[in-house]
């Protein structure tokens, strides 16, 4: 039996390392892999107690094979992953940081490193955009924060692997934003031949996944498009998410786009989740869309939602949306993006909220908390992630701003670089 646990060595080629040491890294290297079933081996074998004290893996007061079998089940199915997860998407962390930002506490004293300092807070997860080619995208787009190539990708994701989280990659399949108003084919991929079209996103998928494996930043959920209401790759995969396509899209070519996808996330490493993205400007859409894909029978294994209140109504459309999602498909929900002004309304606000919820810090935290308050009366939400949570141009020349305009929803205060409430209290949603 112990030879035949030994063999996890074969199966971790496939998803090979696990980049935070942790309870499964018996012998201490930073990676969760078939030398930690050696030690054990060893120990139970030979009476090599090199790594005795970390050798109770399923901390049941003993070493025994259970220990061993615990390993093998890591490397078989990869590390288990937290009921809740609670972060945000910080696509641009390394840009402030680069640019020379100052983030300090809520008391006003300077944070060394904020990217652990989200942990410290209650925060396990974090999400990072990829685009297929930025380097195409409009200078305006570019200003407005479309820079993630894959290399800095890999080397955000390794970071943010290496300091504990768990990573959510939204691959955008464009070379610049994707979400319900445009889903722009890349520029190197044909635009209207959807046979070569499938093509392009299966291998595309399976590099993207290869390299980021390679480079110790293994997505835990990988998002298959971002904010897919309407489809991806327009206009053959366009669609209609209530049923039907316009005119040279269809429900068809789009699902084959999804399929393609998932293909090759499940051939390189089959325990990374798939998530399904969407928006909720009509409250009936996302139910719909999820309905649909669960009768086509589209591989993925969380629905995924963006809520913001400036757009998409107040917390009762998010409970409309919430309980149509649940009656559409039994998979847990996440909601990939959130966010509230601190000082100013989002741009092309809608639904003016104020009343309740003034722009100001104590107003962006009160919304947080009556947020999480509605999202933890649905047992199927999973995550919670917001937007842009790391924005901060302080400190930061005028000339060199990282962006052309401030994020108003951010969790730092573009002013004076100082945290908001908001942040201390979305671990809430892990209570």
């Amino acid at each position: 039996m112990l030879k035949k646990l030994l063999l996890g060595g074969a199966i971790a080629l496939i998803c090979p390392l696990f980049s935070n040491a942790n309870v499964y890294d018996v012998n201490g290297d930073g990676a969760v892999t078939a030398s930690d079933v050696t030690a054990l081996y060893n120990y139970l074998l030979n009476g090599d107690n090199t790594y005795l004290a970390t050798s109770d893996v399923d901390g049941d007061g003993s070493i025994t094979a259970h220990d061993i079998t615990a390993i093998y089940d890591v490397l078989l199915n990869g590390m288990p992953l937290p009921e809740r997860m609670v972060g945000g998407d910080i696509s641009m962390l390394t840009k402030y940081e680069e640019g020379g930002a100052i983030y300090k506490d809520r008391n006003g004293n300077t944070i060394s490193n904020v990217l652990p300092y989200f942990g410290e807070q209650g925060w396990n997860a974090m999400r990072v955009r990829l685009f297929v080619n930025p380097e195409n995208a409009s200078e305006t787009h570019k200003k407005e924060g479309v820079v993630q190539d894959l290399a800095y990708v890999k080397a955000l994701g390794k970071r943010i692997k290496d300091a504990g989280y768990v990573l959510v990659l939204d691959l955008h399949y464009s070379d610049t934003w994707a979400d319900p108003g445009a889903q722009g084919v890349p520029a190197a991929w044909p635009k209207n031949d959807v046979e070569a079209l499938k093509d392009s996103v299966y291998n595309y998928t399976k590099r993207v996944m290869q390299e980021m494996i390679a480079a110790g930043a293994r997505p835990d959920f990988i998002q298959l498009g971002n904010e897919i209401t309407g489809g991806m790759l327009w206009p053959t995969g366009q669609i209609y998410p209530t049923g039907g396509a316009p005119t040279g899209g269809s429900w068809e070519n789009f699902v084959a786009y999804q399929q393609r996808a998932s293909q090759a996330v499940r051939e390189v490493c089959p325990t990374t989740k798939i998530i399904l993205h969407v928006e909720m400007h009509n409250v009936n859409q996302p139910g719909a869309f999820f309905g649909n894909c669960e009768s086509y029978g589209v591989d993925y294994d969380v629905m995924g939602l963006s809520y913001y209140s400036a757009y998409h109504g107040a917390f009762s459309n998010l409970n409309t949306v919430l309980n149509n999602m649940e009656a559409a498909s039994s998979k847990p929900i996440m909601i990939m993006e959130c966010g509230y002004g601190y000082a100013w309304a989002l741009p092309g606000t809608n639904y003016d909220l104020t009343g309740t919820y003034p722009y100001s810090n104590d107003g962006q935290c009160n919304f947080t908390i009556n947020m999480i308050n509605v999202l933890k009366r649905h047992s199927r939400v999973k995550g919670l992630f917001w937007w842009w949570p790391e924005a901060n141009e302080f400190n930061i020349p005028w000339q060199n701003q990282v962006t052309s305009s401030w994020w108003n929803g951010s969790l730092f205060d573009n002013r004076d670089g100082k945290a908001q409430e908001a942040l201390y209290e979305m671990k809430r949603f892990l209570e």
